[in-house]
């Protein structure tokens, strides 16, 4: 007794076209991240900004972040909120967390 099976067809691919990539924009169009982020920075302060960002890059949450270095969430979210300063102290901390340099957060 024989079982026939059924030969599989394997579809070719066709070529996928890219789309264009962006152009780069010149020196002359685009602007400094201190500049574009002005009003954030008067708002929360840079070191804030710098924490916040350097959190959600990590995928890390403000729990997680004070667990790890043994002060209170609401510590965090008022340094990043520019409601307290981040101390040098605190900034070599966040940057032996975060593998990066303590002045970034100054």
């Amino acid at each position: 007794m024989s079982v026939h099976t059924r030969t599989r067809r394997i579809k070719r691919e066709t070529k996928k076209k890219h789309k264009p990539r962006a152009t780069i924009r010149s020196k002359e169009t685009s602007i400094p991240w201190r500049e574009a982020f002005q009003q954030e920075i008067e708002k929360y302060s840079e070191g804030g900004l710098m924490l916040r960002g350097s959190r959600h890059k990590e995928g890390v949450t403000q729990k997680k972040l004070a667990e790890a270095l043994s002060i209170s969430q609401h510590h965090i979210s008022e340094m990043e909120n520019g409601k307290r300063p981040i101390g040098k102290e605190m900034a070599r901390r966040f940057a032996a967390f975060f593998d990066t340099d303590y002045r970034l957060f100054l």
